[in-house]
């Protein structure tokens, strides 16, 4: 058998921060002389074509110290920020164009620009260090010695300041040897998730009140387009950001629950769903948005961070058929499903069930040939 696969994770946490009204207008000031500093280096490159830091740290930082009021991290902090933004851009395959700062933030290195504990946040700023209480529910895990903090981001959002922090544990990872549990998980509308389990027993998450809210903005959205005065398109923008933060945590919540109830070394099976908005385009337009811009992409990958940290696994499969074929017998045939009943009913063997079941028990069956597959390499 091979050894244990170690890998790590990273995970963003968002917290509070509660300043006085003292530091919150220190913050302010810290924050709007760093966002001046940002734009003024990024001009810098832009202008000169330059990305390396030691030639960017040469001809700007004494400025950057003397205009800005800057310590001396602030100063290299904003010049990392700068450079990795033009280079994001150019990985992105992105038309080198000037970039500019506009949002309140502040990139924080670990042990430099900011520090954490139990109780207090410490970050650097124009008058000095300030220590600041923060939301401390939920956090008390980091403490134990097993995560690293990463280069946080101080950002300003609805009157309040927030701090998102990356945090990194190594997580051992199971093997195709090592699963003991299988689940297939049929993603969709009216249910967000079916799961069909190694018990023959089936989950399903209903998702009929989501298609609901999401017509419902679709149809504000609409109302405000159509109106096209400056205040519809700040309220678009806002709808936009709220659906958002829903849908995140709405996805979130069912992966968190899928990983709780199966446990330890469980093989989840997913469609590949990447070119859903190709495969869709057949659907009626009025339905045509709730079907193809939910956050199928993003359910994936939560599930599968979630997994990993708990010592499970996830692979995603062709899609092809598993609507269509029954998980008895075999037989394949658009006949067998009634979209519009959501019935499945098998042409030759009679089998009927719910067609999203239909779908996720196709997939359990797809995860035994997987096992099947891969526990003899694991095994020698």
């Amino acid at each position: 058998m091979k050894g244990v696969d170690i890998i790590d994770i990273t995970i963003t946490s968002k917290i509070q921060i509660y300043s006085t009204d003292e530091q919150t207008e220190i913050l302010i000031q810290t924050m709007f002389q760093i966002r001046k500093a940002l734009n003024y280096i990024s001009k810098y490159i832009f202008d000169n074509n330059c990305l390396n830091q030691k030639k960017i740290n040469q001809d700007t930082y004494y400025y950057l110290r003397e205009t800005y009021n800057l310590k001396s991290q602030m100063a290299q902090s904003c010049m990392k920020t700068a450079i990795a933004k033009y280079k994001t851009n150019k990985s992105n395959k992105h038309e080198f164009t000037l970039v500019k700062f506009k949002n309140s933030e502040y990139d924080l290195v670990w042990n430099r620009d900011y520090s954490l504990n139990k109780d207090v946040f410490s970050i650097n700023s124009l008058q000095g260090r300030l220590k600041i209480p923060y939301q401390t529910k939920g956090m008390e895990k980091y403490f134990d010695g097993s995560y690293s903090f990463g280069t946080a981001k101080l950002v300003y959002k609805f009157n309040k300041y927030f701090l998102h922090i990356p945090m990194t544990k190594d997580y051992p990872q199971t093997t195709p040897f090592e699963i003991n549990k299988i689940v297939g998980i049929d993603l969709g509308i009216n249910f967000l998730a079916t799961a069909y389990d190694s018990y023959g027993k089936t989950i399903f998450y209903n998702g009929k009140h989501i298609k609901a809210k999401r017509g419902h903005y679709k149809i504000l959205r609409k109302d405000l387009q159509e109106c096209g005065s400056k205040s519809a398109k700040r309220r678009i923008k806002s709808i936009g950001s709220r659906e958002n933060r829903w849908v995140t945590d709405i996805n979130h919540t069912v992966t968190k629950a899928l990983v709780d109830k199966y446990g330890t070394n469980t093989l989840f099976v997913l469609e590949d769903l990447t070119n859903i908005r190709t495969t869709t385009e057949k659907v009626n337009n009025n339905n045509r948005y709730v079907c193809v811009s939910w956050a199928f992409y993003q359910f994936r990958q939560l599930l599968e961070y979630k997994a990993k940290m708990n010592n499970s696994m996830v692979i995603v499969v062709d899609p092809k058929y598993t609507s269509q074929t029954c998980p008895k017998c075999g037989h394949i045939a658009k006949a067998n499903r009634d979209k519009r009943k959501h019935i499945f009913k098998c042409k030759n063997c009679n089998y009927q069930s719910n067609d999203d079941r239909i779908g996720a028990m196709n997939l359990w069956n797809k995860g035994i040939e997987y096992i099947e597959l891969n526990s003899k390499e694991y095994s020698e």
